[in-house]
């Protein structure tokens, strides 16, 4: 189990820039919600942007991470 503050220790390691926020989802530390922003996802599709977000949990997919629900945007 991760928590919500682990998991966005991961997203901003490898995305430094970004903010991020990351909510617990149903309560059991594996479903979480997470919304990133990032001038890195500029000129990148929505797809793209969610590979990148993806790329920062990858070794806790399927294990302590069962679902992530990603929303991103570039800061405005």
């Amino acid at each position: 189990m991760l928590s919500t503050s682990q998991v966005q220790k991961l997203i901003e390691a490898h995305l430094p820039d970004a903010q991020v926020r990351v909510t617990d989802l149903t309560g059991t530390s594996d479903h979480f919600g997470v919304e990133v922003v990032s001038p890195v996802f500029a000129g990148k599709s929505l797809i793209d942007q969610h590979k990148i977000v993806h790329a920062a949990c990858a070794e806790h997919m399927g294990g302590a991470i069962h679902a992530l629900q990603i929303k991103t945007r570039t800061p405005e």
